[in-house]
């Protein structure tokens, strides 16, 4: 009977190194699918902000008849907020009846 204990121990060891070396796949795969979905969602973020911009700064020159001065003037009055802290936005009016340039970045892109 001692003969046939060691050719079970070996086919044990080696099931739990496959087992391990499965899950160690598994949680490489989960964890790249996360970063993928994570940069994804980052950037239709960014391009969600963009498009809120142009359509309040587009608001404004319908109601108003001009476009807003600054950034702030878009906050303050037509409720537009993002995260300052994700975000950089640069807001160059060109003139009353020209849409203005706006640019938006990522500050810590992923």
């Amino acid at each position: 009977m001692n003969r046939f204990s060691g050719r079970s121990q070996k086919r044990r060891v080696s099931g739990i190194w496959v087992t391990l070396a499965l899950f160690l796949l598994v949680l490489f795969l989960f964890s790249g699918g996360l970063n993928l979905l994570s940069q994804k969602t980052s950037e239709e973020q960014l391009a969600s902000l963009e498009k809120s911009l142009y359509q309040t700064a587009v608001h404004c020159y319908c109601v108003e008849g001009s476009y807003p001065e600054s950034l702030d003037y878009l906050k303050e009055n037509y409720g537009l907020s993002f995260d300052e802290n994700r975000f950089f936005v640069d807001y160059q009016p060109l003139g009353e009846n020209i849409m203005p340039d706006i640019t938006v970045l990522a500050r810590n892109p992923r």
